[in-house]
């Protein structure tokens, strides 16, 4: 364990930072998740707004790589327009 105080710091924000991530990055799969089980073209439009956004806040936090959100976005993009067809 750290003996500096600042370094003592460091170890409970890193902490409480990566609580949060996880919690974010969790509620988002399962969103995710939600959106793909849709069947319902109307519901899914309306679904994927929030998905879209809540990628777009883990890519800007660093949480997830942007490469990565853009590839989520673009594949639930897809499996949306599939269903209005």
């Amino acid at each position: 364990m750290a003996n500096h105080k600042a370094t003592k710091k460091d170890v409970r924000q890193a902490s409480k930072r990566r609580e949060r991530n996880r919690y974010q990055g969790k509620t988002t799969r399962n969103a995710i998740r939600d959106l793909k089980a849709l069947t319902d073209p109307k519901a899914a439009g309306e679904s994927i707004k929030v998905v879209i956004s809540r990628i777009d806040k883990l890519a800007k936090k660093g949480v997830i790589h942007k490469n990565k959100a853009a590839n989520l976005k673009s594949s639930l993009t897809k499996s949306v327009q599939a269903l209005a067809k």
